[in-house]
């Protein structure tokens, strides 16, 4: 979750300025589901003290669909 723009996700522990999007987040996720070598994932530092509204929970929670192959692009 680190390396997602934290107006994408402030949930963070170490924010990254300039880090990927919403949208390349999910598209890297389908990306990985498409190939179908996804044996783990591990889905780390999501902050819930300096989540805003649970953001980054719930980013991340659609982040893992994405990759088990849930379509939203």
């Amino acid at each position: 979750m680190d390396v997602l723009d934290p107006r994408e996700a402030s949930g963070v522990g170490t924010p990254v300025r300039g880090g990927i999007t919403f949208r390349e987040a999910h598209l890297a996720m389908e990306m990985i589901s498409d190939s179908q070598k996804m044996l783990a994932l591990d889905l780390v530092e999501i902050n819930p003290i300096l989540d805003v509204q649970n953001q980054t929970a719930i980013l991340g929670v659609g982040l893992v669909s994405s990759a088990l192959g849930k379509r939203i692009l």
